[in-house]
């Protein structure tokens, strides 16, 4: 289900009966389109999440963890300046509609109360969220400023006066129900068209919920009564996720006809929570990486196309001995070659005298054409010992990115900054915002690894990029504490900080590690464990390479569940 305004509506009763009269007490904006207002009610400190993001709009609740930028937006310094501790007196929808406004009253510089009202407006890409004064309905600032050039019916600029989005001629269905709601059900007989026919008639139904209302009302019984009870399920929410046979996910307020199974949740923005916590932090990546993805693509590109033409280079290499036995025999019947000849046949004293062709120079000697025939030996011979050289390391440096590749599809935007900076340690990425840097700058310091606590209390610490990884297994760990990977493939190093784990913390460290590699989504992932003692880093090797040897192995099957209940 998408977040439409039904949806809307039930949220914004949660909201309003959790959030009224509670106090802003933080403001940050963790991500470009996405604000989290903390607000203190009822003794209870709640994030609200406000997302402008294009694919993930929402208003909720949430729990998810964030990491802060180091220097605040300008549109979190105005937030600051005019809500931080301000009251939040309602939540309120406008009609049906994906526009939600908090209503704030707080105190100017001059000490007089003044009414802002903070304003999302939930469309897709053209999401927005707005801090406008109460009296005048001016501007104060958006997240995303839209001039005259991008939207002719109203700009979205500090100073403006706020428009209201432009208003659909549709019926709320929460005001009631249409006088034609049964001449409509019997002039769609079929329910997807009866579905699309509602959803031109009715403000705020989304396709699921049409389909859903539609089913409701192709039953036999009181239409207007079913209608009037189906929306009625929106001011009492039983949050439903649902998961379709085909393994795909989708939200309710409550339960629709499925055919697939369903989980419940505690709130509406639990639900959300469990619903969007993968989709939104692979967008988060996806976006706050996107540099990082770029870079690391095109070394991976370069390197494959070098790694292809060393591997053509040591195919032609092959016919090094040819050039050796062609010169050796030469050599040995020069008095049978003759100046200004192109070829010469002569018996191959290495294949039992067998007639071999020697193709010839007609500006050389007899004697010139065998050093020709040298020289491209040693030639040859010389390239195969550099291009076996070069493929090594040309496939070092493709593990290595993809290995990095694989960490920016497992990662949280936190774990981004490492990788950043492994990359910039690299010279594979400048360091723009920092070129001028001081000689007394501190030196950026290695985000610490994420922490476990196994079934028997024992600690387990998860590598999730490669600084982290050679700082926990080389530097932090003791060399009495068992190391893990997955075998043969990009994963995390995790540690479990004791000499002799059980078999139970064994396996649990051991799906940590499953779980956080690009193994996640398989079945039966091999993995290695060690004492750390017998792990060692060659010298001059990349971040988060080490050899080893004495591996014992166990097999697992990632289970995210697991993962959440051994979380610190």
């Amino acid at each position: 289900m998408s977040f439409d305004g039904s949806f809307t509506h039930a949220m914004v009763h949660e909201l309003s009966q959790t959030l009224t009269t509670g106090r802003v007490s933080k403001i940050n904006q963790p991500y470009a389109n996405e604000i989290v207002l903390t607000i203190r009610a009822n003794s209870h400190n709640y994030p609200i999440l406000l997302s402008a993001n294009p694919t993930y709009a929402r208003i909720q609740v949430t729990q998810i963890p964030y990491v802060n930028p180091p220097v605040p937006t300008n549109f979190t310094m105005i937030l600051r300046k005019y809500l931080q501790g301000a009251i939040l007196k309602d939540v309120s929808q406008v009609a049906n509609d994906r526009v939600v406004h908090l209503h704030f009253t707080s105190r100017n510089e001059l000490g007089d109360q003044q009414e802002l009202l903070l304003i999302i407006e939930i469309m897709a890409r053209h999401s927005n969220v707005i801090l406008v004064d109460g009296a005048s309905m001016k501007i104060l600032d958006a997240i995303k400023h839209v001039g005259s050039d991008q939207n002719r019916y109203r700009l979205l600029l500090p100073g403006a006066q706020y428009i209201m989005p432009p208003k659909q001629d549709l019926d709320d269905p929460f005001a009631g129900v249409r006088d034609d709601l049964d001449q409509t059900i019997r002039d769609y007989p079929n329910q997807e068209v009866l579905a699309q026919t509602l959803q031109h008639q009715y403000q705020g139904l989304g396709k699921d919920t049409a389909a859903a209302l539609a089913a409701t009302l192709h039953e036999t019984g009181d239409h207007a009564e079913q209608f009037q009870q189906f929306f009625a399920g929106f001011d009492h929410p039983q949050p439903t996720l649902e998961i379709s046979p085909k393994n795909k996910t989708s939200f309710t307020a409550f339960p629709y006809p499925t055919a697939g199974t369903q989980q419940s949740a505690a709130t509406l923005s639990e639900l959300l929570d469990t619903y969007y916590q993968d989709k939104a932090e692979r967008d988060r990546v996806q976006q706050q990486g996107s540099v990082l993805i770029r870079v690391v693509r095109n070394e991976l590109k370069k390197n494959r196309t070098k790694l292809k033409k060393l591997q053509r280079t040591l195919a032609e290499t092959e016919n090094a001995d040819e050039y050796r036995i062609k010169g050796e025999i030469l050599t040995t019947y020069l008095n049978q070659v003759t100046r200004g000849e192109t070829e010469v046949t002569l018996p191959n004293f290495y294949d039992e005298n067998r007639d071999l062709k020697i193709q010839l120079s007609n500006q050389l000697s007899p004697n010139q054409n065998a050093q020709k025939y040298f020289k491209r030996y040693q030639k040859a011979k010389n390239a195969v010992i550099y291009v076996n050289e070069q493929l090594k390391i040309t496939q070092t440096d493709v593990d290595y990115f993809n290995n990095i590749m694989a960490q920016i599809e497992l990662a949280a935007p936190k774990d981004l900054i490492d990788i950043r900076l492994e990359l910039q340690q690299g010279g594979y990425l400048r360091d723009h915002d920092h070129q001028k840097k001081s000689k007394k700058q501190k030196r950026q310091k290695v985000s610490k690894p994420d922490r476990f606590t196994a079934s028997d209390g024992t600690k387990i610490s998860v590598g999730k990029n490669n600084l982290q990884n050679d700082q926990l297994s080389l530097h932090t760990a003791k060399r009495t504490d068992i190391w893990l990977h997955v075998k043969d493939m990009p994963g995390s190093h995790v540690i479990i900080h004791a000499e002799h784990p059980s078999d139970e913390t064994i396996m649990e460290a051991a799906n940590l590690a499953a779980y956080f590699s690009k193994g996640r989504e398989s079945s039966n992932v091999p993995v290695d464990y060690l004492p750390v003692k017998r792990l060692h880093k060659p010298n001059g090797a990349k971040p988060g390479y080490v050899i080893f040897t004495g591996q014992r192995t166990v097999y697992v099957t990632p289970q995210s569940d697991l993962v959440e209940k051994l979380a610190d």
